[in-house]
């Protein structure tokens, strides 16, 4: 059964990968699934009993579940957000790059990007990583939760071990709390060993946040429902940054970069584009993008013969956008929109 579920996971994630090409989560995706083949091959080989007696609680290693390779996504590859940029380099560039202007007070090392999906928060704590040569440890409720009593514990006190001996061998480190909300969300809502684990949490951060330490251990979270954290959680995000709806210059950006390799005919008007994207988000755009390019590929699969390798589809032109747009919709509602600005006037920390 296990081998099954294994093979139908990677099954998924490589789909993902060939239908989203330049998505940013390929690299995660393609290493999830390179660890879940390793897997099915040791328990086709017989080797399962000997990997749960490696682990004592009869669960899978930490190690195999945390991601530790940083994608490969750097400071330009982001558009606009300067205001989040610029809140990133005073907390964690600035100290790594001068750290003796620092030792009065310290610096920010809990920082939290929220605000709604698909507008660039993972891949924002992916360049700070790439930007000062970090390990990047990219952690979910999946890897740290576990059901053996006393190992969600042990986890999150791995975790941070790693990332210090990190630190302490000179290469700063990364610890990227995806969905941070679904960690450590409201006391009302835990059940179980969800306690003991937030307060491994809490322990473990306050240690990180320490002033009196020269740690370059940073703790980045993103989520969508900022509203979700507790109280304690919220304090020691020093850093509390909103990640917006791209504006029209980020839109814009966006469009260029993204368009910059496709084959487009002289009446694209990249400035339409962006007026008529009002209320997209960058996950919506790149989704647009990617349907407009499908549309035209299709097109040229119906109209030709498939063995012939010469041929190429046609250039994508204006009407092609449009005829997409009137079939795809903002995915972020205005009414969400007003939670996460009433969120961040009352608890925002740039």
């Amino acid at each position: 059964m296990a081998i099954t579920k294994y093979q139908r996971a990677v099954e998924i994630l490589l789909k993902l990968c060939s239908l989203y090409p330049n998505a940013s989560h390929n690299v995660v995706y393609t290493q999830r699934a390179s660890s879940y083949q390793k897997r099915i091959s040791e328990l086709q080989h017989g080797r399962g009993a000997e990997a749960v007696e490696a682990t004592p609680s009869g669960g899978a290693k930490f190690e195999q579940t945390v991601l530790k390779e940083k994608p490969n996504v750097k400071w330009d590859d982001i558009a606009d957000l300067e205001v989040c940029k610029k809140a990133i380099e005073e907390s964690i560039i600035y100290p790594v790059k001068r750290p003796d202007l620092f030792e009065a007070v310290g610096w920010p090392r809990g920082i939290l990007f929220f605000g709604p999906p698909g507008c660039g928060k993972t891949m924002l704590a992916a360049a700070v990583a790439t930007e000062i040569e970090a390990a990047f440890y990219c952690v979910d409720a999946a890897s740290i939760m576990s059901k053996w009593l006393g190992e969600s514990e042990k986890n999150v006190a791995s975790l941070f071990d790693e990332a210090r001996r990190s630190s302490d061998n000179g290469q700063p480190a990364v610890i990227f709390l995806d969905e941070v909300d679904s960690l450590v969300g409201l006391r009302s809502q835990e059940v179980g060993g969800e306690t003991r684990t937030r307060n491994q949490f809490l322990k473990e951060m306050d240690g990180v946040i320490d002033k009196s330490k020269r740690s370059y251990v940073y703790v980045i979270g993103a989520t969508n429902k900022p509203w979700a954290l507790d109280d304690p959680f919220i304090r020691r995000f020093q850093k509390r940054i909103y990640v917006p709806l791209p504006d029209e210059r980020g839109r814009f950006e966006l469009f260029r970069i993204t368009t910059k390799n496709l084959n487009l005919t002289p009446d694209v008007d990249l400035k339409q584009l962006v007026t008529l994207t009002q209320g997209y988000t960058g996950s919506d755009i790149t989704d647009l993008l990617q349907a407009v390019h499908l549309k035209v590929v299709r097109e040229f699969f119906e109209t030709h013969n498939l063995n012939d390798k010469q041929s190429c589809p046609r250039a994508i032109c204006m009407q092609d956008y449009l005829d997409v747009m009137e079939k795809r919709k903002p995915s972020v509602s205005p009414e969400i929109l007003h939670y996460y600005e009433k969120w961040y006037e009352s608890f925002k920390a740039l």
